[in-house]
């Protein structure tokens, strides 16, 4: 597959990429996708829920009422689950929440998600750019020019630039992000791609 490359006006340069088919053409394994997303979202995960068991609240431990003759339901004490203000049942406790994948199984969702990107034609390549200074407003003029304003975008780097970051820190809809770092939840939770020149020929070795 081939994409024209823009600059960051917004204008084709007239040069071209081609985007590997094992990276951006595979079958999408649904299945592949649900596994990563539901690992990322549980490592995310603090675990720290607790509610206080019959044991650790604080009350009477005295029998409330005698057991037989009242001609009601025998109780216990007042910290009974079924008593108002009493603990809860099998509540939540402190855990890890976290779980193991294969990582075949990570690097098969993140390429279905790259290519699920392809098909809906969501990627835009641009030069390898950078700012003199940390700059808002320049970042939002490359998007605007790149007619990608009102979505929400991810912009993936070959390498760190500290410029560019700064830059789009303060964009709600836009993420900077390196080749490294990219994983199948930020791919697919933006609505449009862009890579750079240099961040396609890495990810074609994925």
């Amino acid at each position: 597959m081939e994409l024209s490359v823009y600059n960051i006006k917004g204008e084709d340069t007239g040069k071209k990429v081609t985007l590997n088919d094992a990276v951006f053409g595979i079958d999408v394994n649904e299945h592949a996708i649900y596994l990563d997303v539901k690992q990322f979202m549980a490592n995310k995960r603090q675990g720290t829920h607790k509610s206080k068991e019959r044991s650790e609240i604080s009350g009477s431990t005295r029998k409330l009422k005698k057991q037989k003759g009242t001609g009601g339901a025998r109780s216990g004490d007042i910290n009974s689950p079924v008593m108002v203000g009493g603990a809860r049942v099998f509540g939540p406790k402190p855990r890890d929440y976290s779980f193991k994948l294969n990582k075949k199984v990570k690097a098969l969702a993140r390429k279905s998600a790259l290519s699920l990107k392809a098909q809906d034609n969501a990627i835009v390549v641009v030069e390898d750019f950078s700012f003199e200074a940390p700059k808002t407003k320049e970042f939002v003029s490359v998007a605007k020019n790149l007619q990608l304003a009102d979505k929400k975008l991810l912009l993936v780097l070959a390498d760190q630039n500290k410029n560019i970051y700064l830059s789009a820190r303060n964009v709600v809809k836009a993420k900077v992000v390196t080749v490294s770092e990219l994983n199948t939840y930020k791919v697919l939770d933006c609505a449009s791609l862009v890579l750079t020149e240099s961040s396609v020929a890495a990810i074609n070795n994925f």
